[in-house]
């Protein structure tokens, strides 16, 4: 089971979501996506609370509003972060996140520590935690499907655009080879080498006085 939320209408269409319980967050884990940014209370236990960004979008475009209802969730969602003020909220980009074989279900590490950040969360905000629950969906995707697609349609998208690279250079190329047979025959057709029959005419020589020159 996983659950859905969605961010303040005012900063645009963001999804927030959070697996049910720690096997669930595994499969998170396993399956996110490029655009999805991980939030959890820092030293304490929490759920796992993923934003996913628009595509073409990056860890530094996240609003300060989208964030605050990241950091209001995950707060709530942690027993022990939920009874106390002032609590630490990390987060980092899905592609961070570091899974050994060493480690326990739905534990996590980091790549690069320096991708890691963090924000304080002085207290609780019943209002954006209640938002947020009245926007709240269950559904049981099937996470591994929905991966397989974004890859697949990744895929076709690499291809398509190799294929009008290609197509480019090949116009690019036809073009240059049409520019090259241009000038040669400009090359061979200079005017002061050529000769008119009013030119042979004027030159007073019969044909065949014409045809021992050329022999």
């Amino acid at each position: 089971m996983v659950f859905y939320f969605k961010a303040r209408p005012d900063a645009g269409d963001y999804t927030i979501f959070m697996g049910l319980d720690k096997f669930e967050n595994e499969e998170l884990i396993k399956y996110g996506f490029p655009e999805d940014v991980w939030f959890h209370v820092d030293k304490m236990s929490s759920a796992h609370v993923y934003l996913r960004l628009h595509k073409g979008q990056g860890f530094d475009d996240i609003s300060e509003g989208v964030l605050e209802d990241c950091a209001q969730l995950v707060k709530a969602n942690s027993i022990q972060g939920n009874k106390v003020n002032n609590v630490d909220v990390v987060y980092t980009p899905w592609s961070n996140l570091k899974k050994t074989a060493s480690m326990d279900v739905g534990q996590v590490g980091f790549h690069n520590s320096k991708m890691v950040r963090t924000i304080r969360v002085e207290k609780r905000v019943n209002d954006i935690v209640n938002r947020l629950n009245k926007t709240k969906v269950e559904r049981t995707p099937d996470l591994r499907a929905e991966r397989e697609a974004v890859n697949a349609a990744e895929r076709a998208e690499r291809k398509e655009h190799l294929r009008e690279k290609k197509k480019r250079e090949d116009i690019e190329r036809l073009e240059k080879e049409k520019q090259a047979d241009m000038r040669s025959y400009k090359g061979l057709m200079v005017t002061d080498k050529m000769t008119s029959n009013k030119d042979i005419a004027s030159s007073n020589k019969s044909l065949q006085e014409l045809e021992d020159d050329f022999m």
